[in-house]
């Protein structure tokens, strides 16, 4: 369990991070590219969270970040309607590599505020069922 908490506390230093550039009121190209690249590590760090605690603690060893948003919800975690935003979040997360055609820099960017809000909620649905189980 214990690096199990190591990457809940990880995850939640990385959404801070994220959370931190999303509060600024009108980021310059440079500031949403920073917000992109703080969302790409969140999101990293959180669906590792993710897949530990699945492994750890519900017993389900699961590979990818979709298959752990996908236990997530079998698990109770998360619901459908915030399954099927974490699926579009990876799926985003996953053309952050482009992110130098500028319209789709924006459009990514235009969703961080959504997707921060769902790595919150998944991150702490974690940390209280840790709370709730002792460990």
């Amino acid at each position: 369990m214990e690096r199990l908490t190591e990457r809940l506390a990880l995850a939640r230093r990385a959404l801070g991070t994220l959370q931190e550039v999303l509060n600024l009121q009108h980021p310059s190209p440079v500031e949403r590219d920073a917000a992109i690249q703080r969302f790409e590590y969140t999101c990293e760090a959180i669906w590792k969270a993710a897949q530990r605690y699945l492994q750890e603690v519900e017993g389900i060893s699961i590979g990818s970040p979709k298959g752990s948003i996908r236990a997530s919800r079998d698990v109770g975690l998360i619901t459908d309607e915030q399954t099927t935003l974490g699926l579009e979040m990876i799926d985003d997360r996953n053309l952050t590599v482009h992110t130098y055609n500028e319209s789709l820099a924006e459009d990514i960017a235009r969703h961080l505020p959504s997707y921060a809000d769902f790595l919150a909620l998944w991150l702490a649905a974690m940390e209280e069922r840790m709370k709730q189980s002792g460990t």
